[in-house]
């Protein structure tokens, strides 16, 4: 079973389709117990780094996530999921990120005929081989919503990057931890085959 975490951050119900089209049973939850019994947990979301922040707070999730981390069960961060995982965001001054990996979220720099947020389908580079990426192609293209983006604390760790004004870091790997700042279930086919890759390493 996957659980999906419920912090109302939007975005959960197309999660959950994209993984129930996969054949996987899916728990949208924020209860402890279920979160930390799943084979794989995600953590999705779109809107604010500090509303988010807020909301895993009073719904007692902080502690969850570091325990189904310290556990060692698959983890999956989407967009702003990708970002509360780190340790601060230039979104919400002052606001304590999780900080289970290392790195700040930075706003999109402006630039002119740049537009942000950045909505969009944009292409992949891999400076390493992450075990999401599994039989896809370099330059594969994802679907975008942001208007800050990851600069990752370790080099390693980055799995895919894109340019859109400036270098982002799309996507992280480590241990069992796994974040993509673009949109996997908005992403077709290229996306499923990401979602199918994490399903298969919560099986392994």
């Amino acid at each position: 079973m996957i659980a999906i975490i419920d912090y109302d951050a939007g975005n959960i119900k197309s999660v959950e389709k994209a993984l129930l089209l996969l054949g996987e049973e899916v728990k949208i939850t924020r209860n402890a117990e279920e979160i930390l019994s799943a084979d794989g947990v995600i953590l999705p979301g779109v809107g604010a780094f500090g509303d988010a922040m807020e909301k895993l707070h009073a719904y007692g999730l902080v502690e969850v996530i570091k325990e189904a981390v310290r556990r060692q069960i698959p983890f999956l961060g989407i967009c702003l999921g990708l970002q509360l995982l780190f340790e601060s965001s230039e979104e919400a001054p002052g606001v304590q990120g999780l900080g289970v990996l290392p790195g700040k979220i930075l706003r999109i720099p402006a630039a002119e005929g740049l537009k942000i947020p950045h909505i969009g389908w944009n292409n992949l580079k891999f400076p390493h081989q992450g075990r999401l990426f599994r039989g896809l192609q370099e330059d594969s293209f994802v679907y975008f919503v942001h208007s800050y983006y990851l600069e990752a604390g370790e080099e390693s760790m980055v799995m895919a990057t894109t340019e859109y004004g400036t270098l982002i870091h799309a996507s992280v790997e480590k241990g069992n931890v796994f974040a993509c700042q673009f949109h996997p279930e908005k992403s077709s086919n290229v996306g499923l085959q990401i979602l199918r890759n994490f399903v298969q390493i919560t099986k392994n």
